[in-house]
Order: C-alpha cells, then sequence, then structure tokens
C-alpha cells in the first residue's frame, strides 16, 4: 500500500514547490481566515439583540416604550428597574428585538448600562427637546459616558438620539441639539483629558480621548453611526392621538 501511494506523494511534493500552486493555495487560505472572521463578527453581532432606552429622568423613555410596544398612550411615572419586550419591526414576525428601558435617575442609570451593553445591538438615548437648554449638561455628561466605555466602543452599537417631544411649541430642533451635544462633549473631552488619572486605574472606563485628538469633537469621529432624529411619544393631540414615531420606526428597521 505505501509503495503504491509513494508516486502519488512525489507528484504532490513536486506540486507544491511549484510557485504558481503555493500562491493558489496561499490566496484559498487567506479567503477561508477571512471568511471566519466574518462569520466570527456577524455571529457577535447576531447575538446581541437588546436596543437600549436611555436617557435622564422625565425624557419620555417610558412612554415612547410603550408606543412602540402597543401604540396606545398611557400613564408612565420614574422607573427604578428596567423594562424590556420583543418589539417586531416588520410584518415578518422573524424580524424582531429586545427593547429594555433603562431607569434615567442619576444614581441607577450607569448600574443598568452595565448589565445590558454587552447585550446591546444598538442605544437609543431620548433627549427631552423642551428642556434641553436647562439640561444640556447632564444629558452630554451621561452621553460621554456612554460614549467612552470599553463595551460599548468595542461593539460599536448603532446610536440614535431621539429628540423627544416635538409636539410642544419650545421644543428645540434636532440640529440644534446635535450642534449643543457636540459643543458639550468636546467641552468635557478637554476637563476630561486635563484631570488627573486615579490612582487604581478606575474613571471612565473607557480612552480619556473621545474622538480625532487635536481636533473638535463631532459624532461622525465615532466607531458606530449616530443619527439624530425628532419625535413625540405623546403625539400633536395628546393623549387621544398619535405618536409621531416614524422616525424612530424606520431606524429600528435598519438595526434589526
Amino acid at each position: 500500500m505505501a509503495g503504491g501511494l509513494e508516486p502519488h506523494l512525489e507528484a504532490l511534493r513536486r506540486e507544491l514547490h511549484d510557485p504558481a500552486v503555493l500562491s493558489v493555495l496561499v490566496a484559498l487560505i487567506a479567503v477561508a481566515i477571512t471568511f471566519l472572521i466574518w462569520r466570527f463578527v456577524q455571529g457577535r453581532r447576531s447575538s446581541r439583540k437588546a436596543v437600549l432606552l436611555l436617557g435622564l429622568c422625565d425624557a419620555g423613555k417610558t412612554l415612547l416604550f410603550a408606543r412602540l410596544l402597543s401604540g396606545r398612550y398611557r400613564d408612565t411615572q420614574t422607573s427604578i428597574t428596567d423594562s424590556s419586550a420583543v418589539y417586531r419591526v416588520s410584518q415578518d414576525k422573524s424580524t424582531n428585538v429586545t427593547l429594555i428601558d433603562l431607569p434615567g435617575h442619576e444614581s441607577l442609570r450607569l448600574q443598568f448600562l452595565e448589565r445590558f451593553k454587552a447585550a446591546a445591538r444598538a442605544i437609543v438615548f431620548v433627549v427631552d427637546s423642551v428642556a434641553f437648554q436647562r439640561e444640556v449638561k447632564d444629558v452630554a455628561e451621561f452621553l460621554y459616558q456612554v460614549l467612552v466605555d470599553s463595551t460599548v466602543l468595542r461593539n460599536a452599537p448603532a446610536l440614535l438620539i431621539a429628540c423627544n417631544k416635538q409636539d410642544v411649541t419650545m421644543a428645540k430642533s434636532a440640529k440644534l441639539i446635535q450642534q449643543q451635544l457636540e459643543k458639550e462633549l468636546n467641552t468635557l473631552r478637554v476637563t476630561r483629558s486635563a484631570a488627573p488619572t486615579s490612582l487604581d486605574g478606575s474613571g471612565t472606563g473607557g480612552p480619556a480621548q473621545l474622538g480625532k485628538k487635536g481636533k473638535d469633537f463631532d459624532f461622525s469621529q465615532l466607531p458606530m453611526k449616530v443619527e439624530f432624529v425628532e419625535c413625540s411619544a405623546r403625539g400633536s393631540k395628546g393623549e387621544e392621538g398619535e405618536a409621531d414615531l416614524e422616525g424612530l420606526e424606520k431606524w429600528l428597521v435598519k438595526v434589526a
């Protein structure tokens, strides 16, 4: 048997010394490795099915959560724990994500983010467009903590800034909110990078530098895609009317 295989083995040895054959083998190996890496990345992404609803207290997260799931208005109160439910993004029942509404209270929001951030396919950061001018520093502080988190940076979930309560006359536009947030985040970046590092290495949990060094911050510098939409969970007709969530719903279809 061994004697019968020897001519074939010798022919294989000669072919492996052929530069053309070696080039083909190297190319095939490279393609195989690329395919395995792609499958691994896709597998990790497909395992992340959560869309996190973040924001300050009274931004309208819980009403937005309820409207997306049922379409109906309901009275809400400040959340002290998370709420989750499966949201079907289309008529295709197999296409869905898990919406998770996280508390916005300052003493709770980071611990709940810590619990769910690894499962996040996408993040909806809800902003109160009416109270934005007086809350801009608090909004930027929380958003900064989200954006410099090492897990968020590594997974780069899609990020939507949902400018809620657009049914109110005094609501600020998405464009103005974006400009003001970029300005405040840039200021935070400067002050944080100038602060001394703690002895135990704790702090933001991510790099000191947000965005590109030497340039004023803007959202295009982030590793994740960031979009802004204007919406109203309450709706222009209040409790009896329909919510204005078209932009948010279209975005959820894209990220599902």
